[in-house]
C-alpha cells in the first residue's frame, strides 16, 4: 500500500458527493430512448419507472404492497471515511423515503483503489454506512466491490410502500404549497471543505440526518407529490416535478432556509461546477428576473443527502413556494 498520510480522501475525487453526477441535461439526452420490450413474463406492475425521472422505481407485487428500488453512490464528499459512509448511506436511503416508503434491505456498492488506499479505510466507510442503515432499521446484506482508481461508495436499496400512498414527482397539483425539509448550501460548503480541509459540522449533521421522520409526516398528511433535493439542486428537482406534473413551480427565495456559512462560501469562490450546470439547465425555462447571482447559485446548488421537497405542508418545516397552473414557464423565483 502507498502511504496516504499526506493526501486527504477528497483529494482522490474529481467531484464530491452528488456534485459528481452526470449533468441532468446530458443524462436525459441519452436515457430518453430507453424502453423495456413488451412482455407478459414480468412480476408485478411497474407503477413508477423511467418516464419522469422519479427518485426510485415502484412495482406493485400484490394489493397494498409496492416494492421500491433505487441505487445511489458517489465519490468522497468529506475526508473522514466513517462520515462519508454515513452520508452516502443516508443519501441512498433518501430515495425510498422520497417515495413515501420504508427501506427494508440494502446492498453496499464499493469502488476502491486497493493499491493506494488501505482496506482499514474502506472498512470505516462500510461501518459508517452500516451505522446509518441500523438507525433506519434497514438490513445490510453484503454487496459488490470493484478495484477502481477513484473511490466511490453507496448502496442499492429496496423498500416497501403502500401503492395508494406513493409520493411521486408527477402528482403535483396547482394550488398546493411547497415545503422543504432541509436547508440548502451543502454543495458550496462541501466544495469549501475539499479545498481547505475545514470541516463544517452543520453540513455533516444535515447530510447524515435521515429523511425518515419527514417522510412519515408526509404520508400521514396525505401528501402524494414530492421528491428529494440532491445533485440537481432545488431548482433542478422543482423543475422536474413541475414538468412531470404539468404545472408551474413558484419559489419564494426569501423563504428558503440556508446553512450558516453557505453565502460566505460562495463569496469566497467555492462553487461546484455541478451547481453552475444545474443553473444552466433550468434557466431557459425559468423566470429568474430580479434574483441575485448568489441566490441563483444557492437555489441550484448541488446537494448531497438533502431534504425532501413536498407538495403540501408538514409541521416544523418552512413553506417555500407553491404550485400554480402552467403559465408557459416551469419555474418562477420571486
Amino acid at each position: 500500500m502507498t502511504a496516504v498520510a499526506d493526501k486527504r480522501l477528497t483529494g482522490y475525487a474529481h467531484g464530491g458527493g452528488c456534485a459528481c453526477k452526470i449533468p441532468p441535461g446530458e443524462l436525459e439526452s441519452f436515457v430518453r430512448t430507453l424502453a423495456p420490450a413488451p412482455t407478459a413474463e414480468r412480476v408485478g406492475e411497474l407503477v413508477v419507472g423511467l418516464d419522469d425521472g422519479d427518485d426510485a422505481a415502484a412495482v406493485t407485487i400484490r394489493d397494498g404492497l409496492a416494492l421500491i428500488a433505487t441505487t445511489d453512490f458517489f465519490t468522497p464528499v468529506v475526508d473522514d471515511p466513517y462520515d462519508w459512509g454515513r452520508i452516502a448511506a443516508a443519501n441512498a436511503l433518501s430515495d425510498v423515503y422520497a417515495m413515501g416508503g420504508r427501506p427494508v434491505v440494502a446492498l453496499n456498492l464499493l469502488c476502491w483503489p486497493r493499491d493506494i488506499l488501505p482496506y482499514e479505510m474502506a472498512a470505516e466507510v462500510l461501518r459508517g454506512g452500516l451505522a446509518v442503515a441500523d438507525e433506519a432499521g434497514c438490513h445490510v446484506a453484503g454487496g459488490h466491490s470493484v478495484d477502481d482508481p477513484e473511490p466511490k461508495y453507496g448502496m442499492a436499496v429496496t423498500g416497501t410502500a403502500d401503492p395508494a400512498k406513493l409520493i411521486r414527482n408527477d402528482a403535483g397539483r396547482a394550488g398546493l404549497p411547497l415545503t422543504l425539509t432541509k436547508p440548502l448550501g451543502l454543495g458550496v460548503l462541501n466544495n469549501r471543505h475539499k479545498a481547505t480541509g475545514e470541516v463544517h459540522a452543520g453540513a455533516v449533521e444535515t447530510m447524515t440526518t435521515l429523511n425518515a421522520a419527514a417522510a412519515r409526516a408526509a404520508v400521514d398528511a396525505g401528501i402524494l407529490a414530492g421528491t428529494d433535493v440532491t445533485g440537481f439542486g432545488l431548482l433542478g428537482h422543482a423543475f422536474k416535478l413541475a414538468r412531470a406534473s404539468g404545472v408551474t413551480a413558484v419559489i419564494d427565495a426569501a423563504a428558503v432556509p440556508y446553512l450558516d456559512g453557505a453565502r460566505a462560501a460562495i463569496r469566497e469562490g467555492y462553487v461546484p461546477g455541478g451547481s453552475r450546470r444545474n443553473l444552466d439547465w433550468v434557466a431557459p425555462e425559468s423566470d429568474l428576473d430580479g434574483v441575485s447571482e448568489e441566490d441563483r447559485i444557492l437555489l441550484a446548488d448541488a446537494q448531497t443527502s438533502g431534504g425532501l421537497l413536498l407538495v403540501g405542508e408538514i409541521p416544523g418545516h418552512p413553506v417555500i413556494g407553491e404550485l400554480v397552473p402552467d403559465d408557459g414557464v416551469r419555474l418562477r423565483v420571486r
